[in-house]
């Protein structure tokens, strides 16, 4: 799908419009709304109403009693949660949040400041549930749920990627992510979901992983990861799967078996688990750390695909698991596995075998992040590392939305990238760490029907990566995420051309020192390693 050019998309007007909100109609305009879910996907699910059908259909094909499912559905969302609850209630409309949406920032639509799009559904809520709304309507900013309110929801809850940055600046903590998520859940009542979210849910009902790579083709792809590394190392390592009795269990989103660069980052972490003896196993049933199902605002969802890495590491009997780069898969770990389906007491507190470090932070979820057990290890000596082997990089990280803002992950990724590459700056601090813009494309809007929006989306991290690059020279964007290592190249691509993205293990596979290994001439991407060219040459 053709993308408008930079400079067209740059003509983003701020003001505000002069028609009332409750007046304006979404325009479903290719670019800027994403495919509805495949009935197969829907009924794999067990979830509602599959059909076919287009967002830009004049009849999207709800069930006779649409309205009241989402209405219950909403009444029973208010009875669990008080937090939503008190989301509907206490915003005072201050607009602290209006300026701090990647999405409002590149498209200018007063519909994605967070305040607007909470009041989306806040809307409603007067509406229904309160008498005020019901007395006072549009003065009280109440309205009815209708057809086209549906339509709205649909659009706008769907243009949200969940990042939380807004949160961080409400004076209240409204949490706009938790909003869009409940709006989610209620579209998904009528049947009302993008295909891009249920399809990856879908398949690791059935497989195991997003991506629907069944176990025999896994265990080739990696069989061919293992041949590459063999012949830049002259190693010969092993990978271990459905090893019953192996200290840890290591999960990583299936992106890193899939697409570039994230492979790259997955011939990162064996190397290193090889080097370092780790007593490890992987599971084709648990080969995925990601959690698609979480998207859909559905708990079931998010709880059958959070238990699985949990009753897998159960049934091998493994003492505590190990999680590669990801993004949500940490958010839900650390945010909602506990009461989704833990306490996992049948685990030991992560304790590192190489340098008997322990993980008090992972003595509730029993699981560590890749980066704190790598950090570990280089602080402690434990491996032995060339920076020289990334010559030429100029690296700056992008932290990721879930892991930053959702576990508090800041100095572990940058302390790591510290230590195998020659140069590293940072982007302006009003942009990274908690304050962190998002790629544009999470929570299941990375496809490329989206694609005109996630270039919208994207532009305040574009902005900060050519910040560094114009004043540094830095070359290379480093993240700790399978979505970000698959959105963020297109992204700076599009608005900061010249610039690589890699994955934080890529890096450490680079310059990691493996015993008995032969001189290595080109990185894992087979390419020249600066200063080696000749010797490559006469391989």
């Amino acid at each position: 799908m053709a993308v408008p050019k930079p400079n067209e998309l740059l003509k983003i007007d701020h003001k505000p419009p002069k028609k009332w909100w409750m007046d304006t109609k979404p325009t479903f305009r290719p670019g800027t709304y994403s495919y509805p879910s495949k009935p197969k996907n829907i009924e794999i699910l067990d979830m509602w109403n599959p059909r076919e059908w287009s967002p830009t259909d004049e009849d999207w094909k709800l069930p006779e009693d649409w309205k009241e499912r989402i209405l219950e559905g909403f009444r029973d969302l208010l009875k669990k949660y008080r937090s939503l609850k008190v989301f509907m209630d206490i915003c005072v409309r201050c607009g602290a949040c209006a300026d701090k949406c990647h999405f409002f920032i590149g498209s200018g639509d007063p519909k994605n400041m967070p305040v607007l799009r909470a009041e989306l559904m806040r809307s409603v809520y007067r509406g229904e549930f309160t008498k005020a709304g019901q007395i006072l309507g549009r003065w009280a900013g109440a309205r009815e749920l209708t057809y086209d309110v549906v339509k709205e929801w649909f659009y706008y809850f769907y243009q949200c990627t969940q990042c939380r940055r807004c949160s961080l600046f409400c004076p209240y903590g409204i949490d706009t992510a938790e909003i869009d998520l409940a709006g989610r859940h209620l579209l998904n009542l009528v049947g009302c979901n993008i295909n891009w979210m249920m399809e990856p849910a879908a398949n690791c009902y059935k497989v195991g992983n997003h991506i629907g790579i069944q176990p025999h083709s896994l265990k080739d792809m990696i069989d061919f990861f293992v041949e590459d590394i063999e012949d830049l190392t002259g190693v010969k390592i092993e990978v271990p799967f459905m090893k019953k009795g192996a200290e840890v269990l290591f999960v990583t989103p299936s992106g890193d078996f899939f697409a570039d660069p994230g492979t790259y980052t997955f011939m990162g972490y064996l190397m290193l688990f090889h080097e370092i003896g780790l007593d490890y196993t992987m599971s084709y049933y648990a080969a995925e750390g990601g959690n698609f199902g979480f998207f859909t605002g559905t708990i079931e969802n998010a709880k059958k695909l959070n238990a699985k890495i949990y009753a897998e590491a159960k049934r091998l009997g493994v003492k505590w698991i190990l999680g590669g780069e990801c993004g949500h898969m940490w958010r839900v770990v650390h945010q909602y596995m506990d009461t989704l389906t833990g306490p996992a007491d049948f685990l030991e507190v992560p304790k590192s075998p190489i340098t008997g470090t322990v993980f008090e932070n992972a003595r509730s979820t029993k699981m560590v992040h890749i980066t704190e057990f790598t950090a570990d290890l280089i602080k402690h000596g434990a491996i032995k590392l060339d920076p020289s082997r990334n010559a030429g990089i100029k690296a700056t990280f992008h932290d990721s939305c879930n892991p930053s803002r959702g576990m508090g992950l800041f100095e572990e990724p940058r302390y790591v990238l510290k230590n195998v590459v020659p140069e590293f700056y940072d982007m302006p601090e009003d942009t990274i760490r908690e304050k962190t813009f998002c790629c544009g494309s999470g929570s299941g809007l990375n496809n490329d029907e989206f694609m005109e929006m996630r270039m919208r989306g994207g532009l305040p991290r574009a902005n900060a990566v050519k910040y560094v690059r114009d004043r540094y020279g830095v070359n290379t964007l480093s993240c700790v995420c399978a979505i970000d290592r698959a959105v963020l190249q297109p992204l700076v691509n599009y608005w900061v051309p010249g610039i690589t993205v890699t994955g934080v293990h890529e890096l450490v596979g680079n310059a990691l020192v493996m015993k008995g290994e032969k001189k290595r001439t080109v990185n894992l991407r087979q390419e020249p390693i600066p200063g080696m060219e000749e010797e490559e040459g006469d391989v």
